[in-house]
């Protein structure tokens, strides 16, 4: 017993230095723009998969993938924190092409691949179908970061961020049939599909609706900011696993509770404050795991192994570009005709180009069972592809952004609302100072210095202001539209503070919507 107990410490002191290891030098990484402009052109996620492969190229091996670590671990917070983020009115109006990317974008992207391995580089079918349900979810991390950072347009970013969400539980449906096939333990056919499909999806819908809603009630009751943060946590991994253990898709419970707390429960269980620190917490873990996971991903590759599957990863590479443009063009004209999505062409060229792979893919890959003798290909083949996506599509993005001219006058809102957002704050302390003229022991002519400096920054703003209107007309429209947006946030909130209060017994359905749109 003893023996046992010092092996167990033994493995837990040696997993936390590996642990501390891979931190130090993924967080030394993320460091590097702050330290050399140069780097600042590259997402920082795409610096960390170099790292990673400088580390390969000297045989330097951190840590071990797994698909456990992957999936279990590193996913729920990834895709929560993605979730909690997206805006369901943005969601909502792309609905349609999110949905026909997630889930027949994966099928063709499935077929794709896998007809152009079976066809051109004779890989048997069965395997080459295990390939492409490994490559058809996106990770599109590094390219939403970009677009964060350019000011790209936000419907972009929520058609990429939303396709991602839907198609990662696609895809592992999807491969957990087709690696279910050559072990006889599936049937191929129509219904058997639709069946297993609807029953993984219908649980993980269930599940994350429960948990999602029932935190949400619960949170109403108390305002307990690192309570309620916790919580969020728990529901994250707690969602995944519940979902996993009664054969639904933990992927879909995840994506499902992040975005009811998202846009339901922080908005009747939480006080605005309580909102910023969830937020900020997701924000970092996020960062967290992505420095963690995009170095070891460099980090896991056998240069070796990787040139003696090259023609193999060329003809994938080829067959997934190919089906991801048939998708992304194909889809968003039908879209764009039956829902009148209107998702233009360099916008469609973006989400083809931008359609990277990344953690999910890897996992799938090394989830594939030891006993089928083209495993080891298999994964090979998917490193191969994912880093290609990551390096090459991944760092020319932000040129064809340039290119097909999507940056748009995003970096010119951002600096209009910054000087919105320091006129708001001085504002406010202007207002604190007459509250507290008469306190005693202050000097009348202290008092009005800090006055006159404080209106005369606020003069200042308000010509920066008035110039950049001048200067750029359409930013009025934009203007009008930030108005909107802070008026149907003030009657949720109003609603949420009622609830809180005991005054209401539920949350009322916004009113304000509606009048605004008729309006317009």
């Amino acid at each position: 017993m003893a023996l046992e107990s010092a092996v167990g410490e033994v493995a837990i002191e040696q997993n936390l230095k590996q642990f501390l290891l891979v931190l130090s030098v993924s967080l030394s990484v993320a460091t590097l723009p702050q330290v050399f402009s140069w780097f600042r052109h590259i997402p920082y996620t795409l610096l960390l998969v170099i790292a990673g492969l400088g580390l390969a190229l000297v045989d330097v091996r951190l840590v071990n993938l797994s698909p456990e670590l992957i999936l279990a671990i590193f996913l729920p917070p990834l895709l929560f924190e993605a979730a909690w983020n997206l805006k369901w009115s943005n969601l909502k109006q792309d609905f349609i092409p999110i949905c026909l990317y997630a889930v027949v974008g994966v099928l063709i992207s499935i077929a794709g691949v896998a007809l152009g391995l079976n066809l051109v580089a004779g890989i048997p079918l069965t395997t080459a179908l295990l390939v492409g349900a490994s490559l058809s979810a996106t990770d599109p991390v590094s390219v939403t970061a970009l677009f964060r950072e350019l000011g790209v347009d936000k419907r972009l970013t929520t058609l990429m961020e939303g396709e991602s969400l839907f198609n990662d539980g696609m895809a592992v449906v999807a491969f957990s049939f087709l690696v279910a096939l050559p072990l006889g333990k599936a049937q191929l056919g129509i219904q058997p599909v639709v069946v297993q499909l609807f029953t993984v999806v219908g649980i993980g819908l269930a599940v994350g609706g429960l948990i999602g809603f029932g935190i949400s009630y619960l949170t109403q009751r108390f305002d307990l900011p690192l309570v309620e943060q916790s919580l969020t946590l728990v529901s994250a991994y707690g969602t995944y696993i519940i979902a996993e253990e009664l054969g639904g898709s933990g992927v879909i419970a995840v994506v499902t509770v992040g975005l009811i707390l998202g846009n339901f429960g922080s908005r009747i269980g939480m006080n605005p404050r309580t909102r910023v620190i969830v937020s900020e917490f997701w924000e970092f873990l996020a960062f967290f795991v992505n420095s963690i996971v995009f170095l070891l991903i460099g980090d896991q590759v056998r240069f070796v192994d990787l040139a003696e599957n090259l023609t193999i990863i060329a003809v994938t590479i080829a067959g997934m570009v190919l089906a991801r443009a048939i998708a992304v063009y194909g889809l968003g004209f039908l879209s764009n005709r039956l829902a009148n999505s209107d998702i233009s062409l360099p916008e469609q060229t973006i989400l083809w180009w931008g359609g990277l792979r990344g953690s999910v893919s890897i996992a799938l890959a090394l989830s594939v069972p030891s006993i089928l003798s083209e495993r080891e290909d298999l994964i090979n083949t998917v490193f191969g592809v994912v880093l290609f996506t990551l390096l090459v599509q991944g760092l020319t993005t932000k040129p064809l952004l340039e290119k097909l001219q999507l940056l748009g006058d995003q970096p010119l809102r951002q600096q209009y609302l910054e000087f919105i957002a320091r006129q708001t704050a001085l504002k406010r302390v202007l207002e604190y100072l007459g509250q507290v003229e008469e306190r005693p022991g202050l000097e009348p002519e202290f008092y009005r210095y800090q006055e006159t400096l404080i209106k005369g920054e606020l003069q200042r703003l308000e010509e920066q202001i008035d110039k950049l209107h001048n200067e750029y007309p359409n930013l009025r429209d934009f203007t009008a539209e930030q108005l909107r947006t802070e008026l149907l946030s003030v009657e949720a909130d109003t609603y949420a503070e009622f609830v809180r209060s005991g005054r209401l017994n539920q949350e009322l359905a916004p009113l304000l919507e509606d009048v605004l749109e008729d309006g317009d």
